[in-house]
């Protein structure tokens, strides 16, 4: 076990913040897939992530089934279907030319659930804020986005489906959530901004950059 922290200069502190910078919503893929050392050791790294108690609730899901796959897309056809169906003019238009998935094209699924009360860690931290395990493995995605993002693979987030239709299309246990349908894959064409502000669809707000104060 090492006991002295290691340093992490200004450089390194530079590269973090391209790194946090070119971690992107990725929707296009090109075929080849991601060699499997690669994604075992994304899998790792993942699970470096904090957890709340211990308790790492995150089951990390391949779905490599066709059928299942398959399955997967239909349900996200029905439900951008509904959300297009919600919107109306210009707004409704401009959501129909977005690429909202990459389902298609990404070599590799990976759905991830949690555990909202697992055994591991005994229930400590939960008690009062139960949801910080979805929380725990929302940190899991995040440090497997960023391994990913350092490592050339891209990752996408498919948050257009219906939770519980496709835990069944993936015969999950019942007991747990899932909490996000990734696509992973090397991207089509590596970009710094997010796709949706190059598209014109929305923009940062520097005003998020500043601390509330109370």
């Amino acid at each position: 076990m090492t006991t002295t922290p290691p340093e992490f200069p200004s450089p390194f502190m530079d590269q973090l913040r391209d790194l946090l910078r070119w971690r992107r919503d990725v929707r296009h893929f090109r075929p080849d897939p991601v060699p499997e050392s690669v994604l075992d050791d994304l899998l790792r790294t993942a699970c470096l992530a904090p957890s709340v108690g211990l308790s790492e609730p995150w089951r990390f899901v391949r779905v490599d089934d066709p059928a299942r796959r398959a399955a997967v897309r239909a349900d996200f056809a029905r439900c951008n279907e509904a959300a297009l169906a919600d919107r109306d003019g210009p707004d409704a238009l401009r959501y129909a030319r977005l690429k909202l998935a990459g389902l298609d094209d990404a070599p590799h699924h990976v759905a991830v659930f949690s555990h909202p009360d697992p055994a591991q860690g005994r229930g400590l931290g939960r008690a009062t804020m139960p949801q910080t395990t979805t929380w725990s493995t929302v940190m899991a995605i995040h440090t497997f986005w960023l391994a990913a993002t350092a490592a050339g693979v891209g990752v996408g987030w498919v948050s257009i489906i219906d939770p519980g239709r496709v835990a069944a299309v993936l015969e999950m246990d019942p007991a747990l959530e899932l909490v996000a349908y990734l696509c992973v894959g090397y991207p089509a064409a590596p970009a710094s901004t997010p796709e949706l502000e190059r598209r014109g669809w929305e923009r940062r707000a520097p005003e998020r950059r500043q601390w509330i104060r109370r």
